[in-house]
């Protein structure tokens, strides 16, 4: 498959990603995000797949709004970066929070499953 394809596929999941957040839709999400994802917050704090899972199953992560102002990424074979910037906010472990965060979220692709997360970092912009 080209890389242009691979790039359109991976906006897609990209933007499925957002709207899985936006929604607290965990089940895909599950098929979004690795087995072995590894994400750091912020605040530098570890979280994994289950984590996150566990987080929005519970209602402890709720995003309200999750705003793209840019989105940029790069393809290199099954190996996927995209870089998000925006305004996101919401409540993260029962306390309410806004700001302007980048993610930068390295997937991974296979023929059986698509696009996953395998790794995140997010910062504050």
């Amino acid at each position: 498959m080209p890389d242009s394809e691979r790039e359109a596929e991976l906006l897609l999941m990209e933007r499925r990603l957002q709207a899985a957040q936006r929604a607290g839709d965990v089940a895909a999400l599950d098929r979004l995000l690795d087995d072995h994802l590894i994400a750091i917050g912020p605040d530098g704090a570890r979280f994994g797949k289950q984590d996150d899972l566990t987080a929005y199953r519970t209602g402890s992560s709720i995003i309200d709004s999750l705003v793209e102002e840019d989105l940029e990424l790069i393809v290199e074979g099954t190996t996927g970066v995209t870089f998000f910037l925006g305004r996101v906010e919401g409540r993260f472990g029962g306390s309410p929070f806004g700001a302007r965060l980048r993610y930068t979220r390295t997937w991974i692709h296979d023929d059986e499953r698509g696009w996953r997360v395998l790794a995140a970092q997010i910062s504050v912009a």
